[in-house]
């Protein structure tokens, strides 16, 4: 803290005593002088009005409003006071002592060090106190996608659904501040990047300028990525059980949870943080039955502590068809094509449960059976990706027709999708598995998984489904699609006579499911 902050936080101290009537705290808050006057005014004019909209606009009447609220001991109303006057969103905890501070001493003696320390934190050490902006409306938070420059599963679905909602519908992009403790509006670039993915990430430790921090109250919050992080869960579980919004979010799967052996470390204790914090939303929708299937048996365990858990629903990703351009299936075609060879192709990253080390073993073996056909892989190195990386190394040191591609753009990857024989996709975990779907969408035949969401997207057609723990079956398979092209053909009608379900389709469903007040869960 800087010593002016210490001089002012002293001066509180004394002053703390001598105003034990509000009359008195009103005068102390007119005479706070600066930023750290204005910042106290501003936020208890923001919390006076969410809680009264008709209050008077004078310190008094709003300081009144505040204490009388307080006084009636509803948490919501802790948790508002809490998150306006700090400018943070609070945690379960805080707000606990908040409202045992106000049962022990009255909500006089609880409210005045929130307050007057208003903003004194901000204003004395980082250059000035933001705005707090209390809103109704919808809120959407994107902090991961609008900072990154990855394009996982996760951040496709969310960029082709959150651009689709910002077309047709009102509502307030947010990411997060410095400290993961308070939600504020993007800036344009980032706001670019989570729409589109071309506004340019930010470089690691790059902190953003916050001028104003949102607190969502009695409107809509949603949450259509994964939120991982400690702090950030920890705060939207407060947010989720005291904010009165509606809340929402898109559940992937919980590869973490019944998987675990196949993620990285740390990775199931952060998802277990978010399904902490989810089991106080109102509504999940999966992006499979399959995924369904999880998050109910997760929300089956919650009776033991009391908590029914949220309304789940299966919204299926869509299947879009895209037609590749001349020029992306050139590109492509330059890439990845191994002279007159079949390309099978693996879109993924190298992480254990996409069984990527299974299939280039399945690879050499139908190679050895004599069976012609290059394999080429497009994703990115991950968690435990080493294996991966050295079976790779033998089979290309062997001299097999075998590469792995990054960054690849989506007009080229469309276009391999397009002139491969088949897409091959042996994961052992999925909550909806993007390329199976893809490749399907443009006519192209798929090897996938036997079981889960893999095999309910196959379900209508143009797939070959395969045991992916069963090496030799595996291996079978892929001699099929080298080297059958009756069964391809074949494959390649079915797969062009599924019908197609759009991005649109699933945006508005999502949107009516997680925001109309008159669908019934």
């Amino acid at each position: 803290m800087s010593r002016l902050a210490g001089g002012a936080s002293a001066l509180l101290d004394r002053w703390g005593g001598a105003l034990d009537r509000p009359d008195r705290l009103v005068a102390a808050v007119d005479r706070l002088p600066g930023a750290w006057g204005g910042a106290a005014a501003q936020r208890l004019a923001a919390l006076a009005t969410a809680l009264a909209p008709d209050a008077a606009p004078t310190t008094g009447a709003r300081l009144g409003v505040v204490l009388d609220e307080l006084a009636g001991g509803k948490a919501g109303v802790a948790w508002l006071t809490l998150a306006v006057l700090s400018a943070e969103l609070p945690l379960v905890t805080d707000v606990q002592r908040l409202q045992r501070a106000v049962r022990l001493d009255g909500p006089l003696a609880a409210v005045r060090p929130l307050l007057l320390r208003s903003g004194l934190h901000e204003a004395f050490s980082h250059g000035g106190p933001p705005r707090v902006e209390v809103t109704g409306g919808v809120v959407v938070d994107v902090a991961h996608t609008a900072r990154t420059g990855l394009a996982t599963g996760i951040q496709r679905v969310t960029r082709e659904t959150v651009r689709r909602w910002a077309g047709t519908h009102e509502m307030q992009l947010v990411g997060w501040a410095d400290g993961l403790r308070a939600l504020r509006p993007l800036d344009p670039a980032e706001r670019r990047q989570a729409l589109t993915g071309a506004g340019g990430a930010l470089a690691p430790g790059e902190r953003p300028t916050v001028g104003t921090v949102v607190v969502p109250w009695q409107g809509t919050f949603l949450l259509p990525e994964l939120a991982p992080e400690r702090e950030r869960t920890l705060r939207l579980m407060a947010l989720s059980r005291y904010a009165q919004c509606r809340t929402a979010t898109i559940g992937y799967d919980c590869v973490p949870i019944s998987s675990a052996e196949t993620t990285d470390l740390g990775v199931s204790e952060a998802f277990a943080g978010y399904l902490a914090a989810v089991r106080h939303f109102d509504r999940v929708a999966t992006i499979s039955a399959a995924a369904a299937t999880e998050y109910r048996g997760w929300r089956t365990m919650l009776k033991a502590i009391g908590v029914a858990g949220p309304d789940i629903r299966a919204v299926p990703l869509p299947t879009e068809r895209v037609v590749p351009t001349a020029d992306d299936c050139a590109r492509a075609r330059a890439r990845f094509l191994v002279g007159d060879l079949p390309l099978l192709l693996c879109v993924g990253t190298h992480e254990p449960r996409k069984n990527h080390v299974a299939l280039l073993h399945a690879a050499e073996t139908a190679w050895r059976a004599g069976h012609r056909f290059s394999l080429s892989f497009i994703g990115g190195h991950s968690w435990s990706s080493d294996r991966f990386v050295n079976s790779l190394a033998t089979l290309q040191a062997a001299g097999r027709p075998v590469d792995d591609h990054r960054d690849v753009d989506d007009g080229t990857l469309w276009g391999a999708y397009a002139l491969s024989r088949a897409v091959v996709f042996p994961s052992l975990h999925e909550g909806f598995g993007l390329p199976v779907a893809e490749a399907l969408a443009v006519g192209t035949p798929v090897v996938t998984s036997s079981f889960g969401s893999m095999a309910e997207i196959a379900a209508g057609g143009g797939a070959l489904l395969v045991d992916p723990r069963d090496d030799a079956a595996l291996a079978t398979v892929l001699g099929v699609v080298a080297s059958d092209p009756t069964a391809v053909a074949r494959l390649r009608a079915e797969a062009a006579a599924r019908p197609a379900r759009t991005w649109d389709e699933y945006a508005a469903e999502l949107w009516t499911y997680f925001c109309d007040p008159g669908t019934t869960a």
